[in-house]
């Protein structure tokens, strides 16, 4: 279930920085800005079905704060795609971006859509039809949009090639995650779940776990779910549920992840199975809904789907000790209050999932400059970038005894807030410094 109503997606995370705000040293001017995002457009995109139709379709984009850079952020295509929504999550990337120290400011966009029911030929006219009518919004050196829930490489692929038709000069820089064949970045695909990864190596540290001996439940077995899972059972971790939107699976003595994921990538459905080479064989598992793999008796619980799947309806009977955000927003204001209260350690989104827009950071940089790096170089970077902002955070929340999220958003203001006190604020403008 949903949470009341009385606040708005955007106020909500607004109140994430009131929190925060106490453990930043930063001018009152910084709350204020990152309070109104500083361009929405809201677009009808025309697009004729392979019936003969015409059938309209509804798009936004939120450009959140430009403060340290160009913004950046995804593009959703989701039936229940809203402008309070991608305000929300144009914000979460600002700050995200700040956390990983990345010279961005956050942006967001959607379309309200199923793509499961539009024909290939379909997508590919509503994905260049949404460019077309964003084409004065975005640019490499203005906004920069990546895929998101339901987009991916060939979506992004032909946004990138429309903006360059309509600009009339070969510009890779506009979008990130494309086809390698199209000037992305090698390890892209991977990396929002590779950089969670990093995170929970270094809680692995920390709390000197034996990962043979971790369950681990993993809500959302897209692109990042199965990127965090295959390498977690590398290393030895247990990974006993796994979820996608039609249901889940449970199996206490774990699952094999690579058998999982050739199944589900090549008949897109999600089936207990172990396989040998081409051959698969069906394995004993419980089927469960994707609530009751939230609250399974588990160490570590990565939601990895959509945004509220934790709410105050459940909040109560989450088990797992160790919460991983990959998802965006997946555990609400309120929800995170009562896990709180009940000492649960939340790796918060706004670092967990920061892999993706680190790694397309290092993607727009190779196309801006024409070199081109091996994956080895793109993870090594990755990895060092992911570690290196976890002990920042780490320290933070040990320094004044706060939550992790918490202390991920102090960090995130503090860079935001020098970089507004760099340009003036009133203190300067008044005398007082």
């Amino acid at each position: 279930m949903s949470e009341p109503a009385e606040d708005s997606i955007f106020e909500k995370a607004l109140k994430r920085l009131d929190t925060a705000r106490k453990y930043a040293t930063i001018d009152e001017e910084t709350i204020q800005r990152m309070q109104h995002p500083i361009q929405m457009l809201h677009v009808s995109i025309p697009v004729r079905m392979d019936n003969g139709t015409l059938k309209i379709f509804e798009g936004y984009r939120v450009r959140h704060d430009a403060t340290r850079g160009p913004t950046k952020g995804g593009i959703r295509f989701h039936p229940q795609v809203n402008l309070d929504e991608v305000k929300a999550l144009s914000l979460w990337m600002t700050c995200k971006c700040a956390v990983l120290d990345i010279p961005y400011g956050g942006a967001k966009g959607g379309v309200i859509v199923n793509p499961k029911e539009l024909s290939p030929m379909e997508l590919e006219r509503l994905s260049r039809g949404f460019i077309d009518k964003v084409a004065d919004f975005i640019g490499p050196d203005t906004d920069i949009p990546a895929p998101d829930v339901y987009t991916n490489e060939r979506i992004m692929g032909w946004m990138m090639d429309e903006y360059s038709t309509i600009t009339r000069r070969h510009s890779p820089g506009v979008i990130t995650g494309k086809p390698i064949a199209l000037g992305g970045s090698l390890g892209r695909s991977a990396a929002t779940g590779r950089g969670a990864y990093y995170c929970i190596k270094e809680l692995e540290a920390k709390r000197n776990w034996d990962p043979h001996q971790i369950r681990v439940a993993v809500q959302g077995f897209g692109n990042a779910g199965q990127s965090v899972a295959q390498l977690l059972h590398r290393d030895g971790y247990q990974i006993v549920a796994v979820s996608d939107s039609k249901g889940g699976i449970h199996r206490k003595e774990g699952f094999d992840i690579p058998s999982l994921m050739k199944t589900k990538n090549e008949s897109r459905v999600l089936k207990a199975v172990y396989c040998e080479g081409s051959v698969c064989e069906a394995i004993a598992a419980d089927k469960i809904t994707n609530e009751e793999l939230l609250e399974l008796d588990v160490d570590l619980l990565i939601p990895a789907a959509l945004e509220n799947a934790i709410t105050t309806e459940n909040a109560d009977r989450i088990q797992a000790n160790v919460i991983v955000e990959v998802a965006n927003g997946p555990v609400t204001l309120e929800a995170d209050e009562v896990l709180d209260a009940k000492k649960k350690l939340i790796i918060p989104d706004i670092l967990a999932n920061a892999g993706g827009v680190t790694v397309s950071y290092f993607e727009w940089v190779q196309n801006r400059c024409g070199d081109y790096w091996s994956e080895e170089k793109v993870n090594t970077r990755l990895e060092q970038a992911m570690r290196q902002q976890f002990e920042v955070v780490y320290q933070l929340m040990e320094q004044h005894q706060i939550s992790m999220r918490t202390a991920a958003y102090a960090s995130a203001l503090n860079r935001i807030g020098a970089a507004v006190a760099a340009t003036g604020t009133a203190r300067y403008f008044s005398g007082q410094e």
